[in-house]
């Protein structure tokens, strides 16, 4: 009989993740080792409850961002670094969701906005959980308006953590999700305790 294991979906908003990358390129030349980040995911999880690694893998992950189109990324010269990027997620088996930026103009100035990223990053975590019937849902997040997410996963039954690392302003996490999600992984204080895990889940800047 094959025994019941601990099924993992995890979901970053590409936004945050990014305002972690800039804070460790500046901080420490690093950014974050995607593999390495997901062995650690399904370590944690089975370590908060009570479980092992083995029998709580990630099944399904997705990542969302706005992005530039190419041209404009041409001339900003982020496409190397952008394809470079993606090629983590693909060797991880991330699903990743894009939708253009969009420009706009404000007081004489063009402004980027990223628009939609936020409510789709909702709606999809909500509808693969229902449908995946996922044991626990990881959100790599800090922006407070997902707090119904987390809300109505829980109405699933489904277990949702908290994925997050403070480095400075930038990367903060609102309260508002702390409070409502059934467990944090506070990657800062993880670090901070184990010296060894940042070797783990960094690498050398992209």
């Amino acid at each position: 009989m094959v025994e019941p294991y601990n099924s993992l979906g995890v979901f970053i908003d590409g936004g945050y993740l990014a305002k972690i990358n800039e804070a460790l390129a500046d901080q420490m030349d690093l950014n974050v080792n995607i593999k390495g980040l997901f062995e650690y995911i399904s370590h944690k999880v089975a370590e908060l409850y009570g479980d092992t690694s083995e029998n709580c893998p990630i099944v399904e992950s997705h990542y969302f961002r706005g992005r530039f189109r190419a041209e404009s990324e041409s001339r900003m010269h982020l496409l190397f670094n952008e394809r470079k990027f993606e090629d983590s997620l693909i060797e991880n088996d991330v699903v990743f969701h894009y939708k253009h930026l969009r420009q706009c103009e404000n007081n004489g100035r063009q402004v980027i906005i990223e628009k939609g990223i936020d409510v789709w990053f909702a709606l999809e975590a909500f509808e693969l959980a229902l449908h995946r019937k996922f044991d626990f849902v990881v959100l790599m997040t800090g922006d407070a308006d997902h707090e119904m997410l987390i809300r109505k996963l829980k109405a699933l039954k489904i277990r949702v953590i908290l994925l997050n690392w403070n480095l400075g302003p930038q990367s903060s996490t609102s309260h508002f999700l702390v409070e409502e999600a059934c467990s944090k992984i506070d990657l800062g204080d993880m670090v901070a305790e184990d010296s060894e895990l940042l070797d783990q889940i960094t690498v050398r800047k992209y």
